[in-house]
């Protein structure tokens, strides 16, 4: 029977999730050390396969990377109450949570120089408009910049400990942290020309 070229992509789009799907669970669990073999096996497909849509390590890492981005915390940006001070701190929490759970692909991502993908990009733009609507709502500092809620979560995932499963500690860390956003009488020294999310590659 002939297969056309939509079954193809069809089929290509389908390994493609596999693979990163599993490469989420292999990174996790093996660390940096697992192999494309590895991921081929648990993908149930071949290795070519595997190479064939990532010709380096580095590509599959930042496809991974993006797959938490887009899957794990953006659609979290989507929820909007009337409490603008509330929805951004709770989108704050959530992806500290995320990213607490990820630390080893967070780790890998960092050596590999994987930040630069659309799922960055797009999460830190939702974070601009979350950030705006509540600045135009005065409940937070008006010289704020989107860097400076990506400095929140490096500084709190920074306090990630394997002794505080359940996340008490980053919480409590958070809630002292994200004080430093409500408006106040005195003004933030300027930031420097860092980019936005350069601050969680450093990390």
């Amino acid at each position: 029977m002939a297969t056309d070229g939509r079954t193809l992509r069809a089929d290509a789009a389908r390994n493609y999730q596999r693979i990163v799907g599993v490469a989420v669970t292999a990174f996790e669990e093996l660390g940096p050390e697992v192999t494309l073999e590895e991921i081929a096996r648990r993908a149930d497909v071949s290795v070519m396969t595997v190479y064939r849509r990532f010709r380096a390590r580095d590509q599959l890492v930042r496809a991974v990377l993006d797959y938490v981005l887009t899957t794990e915390i953006q659609p979290m940006t989507a929820a909007h109450t009337d409490d603008p001070w509330r929805d951004l701190v709770n989108v704050l929490e959530a992806s500290i949570d995320v990213l607490a759970r990820r630390q080893v692909i967070l780790s890998i991502a960092r050596e590999s120089d994987a930040f630069d993908v659309e799922g960055v990009r797009h999460y830190l733009s939702s974070l601009e408009r979350l950030l705006r609507r509540a600045v135009e709502a005065g409940v937070v500092r008006p010289e704020l910049e989107v860097r400076d809620l990506a400095a929140v979560i490096v500084m709190v995932l920074a306090t990630v400990r394997p002794s505080d499963p359940d996340g008490t500690d980053r919480r409590r860390n958070l809630a002292l942290v994200v004080e430093g956003l409500r408006v106040s009488p005195t003004t933030l020294p300027p930031s420097s020309r860092q980019a936005p999310g350069s601050a969680v590659c450093e990390q």
